[in-house]
């Protein structure tokens, strides 16, 4: 039950991601041009993501690396895991008409094995050191 607690918190922090990509992006896209603004964009999203996921859907799990070291890590996974979306997606439009005549298919297939493979990464090469959490005397958690 906890591994699916953690993957609904992953997605709903995906979808997070998606409003600072694409805000980010639509801020700087004038400025910098689609290209150089989506990797600001990206940057920002994985900060983003990083951050919330560390703090909401692996708070009982630690890296037990420093803060800069995890978070290059945890980009190098989401990278990766992106290009799974993308090459899922090309996939499934090259062999299906199906997908061809309805790419949101391929678009839909490519989210979701991207999703469960930085989910997997995440949790297994990133956050996976458990902690015990305590409460401390003002009622938050403390990991010992």
């Amino acid at each position: 039950m906890q591994k699916i607690k953690e993957l609904f918190f992953f997605g709903m922090i995906g979808g997070v991601g998606f409003i600072v990509d694409s805000g980010v992006l639509y801020l700087l896209k004038d400025a910098l041009g689609l290209y150089a603004g989506r990797g600001v964009s990206f940057v920002c999203a994985v900060l983003t993501t990083w951050i919330l996921n560390k703090m909401i859907t692996f708070r009982q799990s630690r890296s037990g690396r420093s803060a800069l070291s995890e978070a290059i890590r945890y980009g190098i996974c989401m990278l990766s895991g992106g290009a799974v979306n993308y090459l899922t997606y090309w996939f499934l439009v090259s062999c299906y008409a199906l997908v061809q005549q309805y790419p949101i298919l391929g678009v839909a297939a490519g989210s979701l094995t991207g999703m469960v493979f930085n989910y997997s990464t995440a949790r297994f090469f990133i956050f996976n050191q458990k902690t015990r959490l305590s409460a401390s005397p003002d009622g938050k958690p403390n990991p010992r």
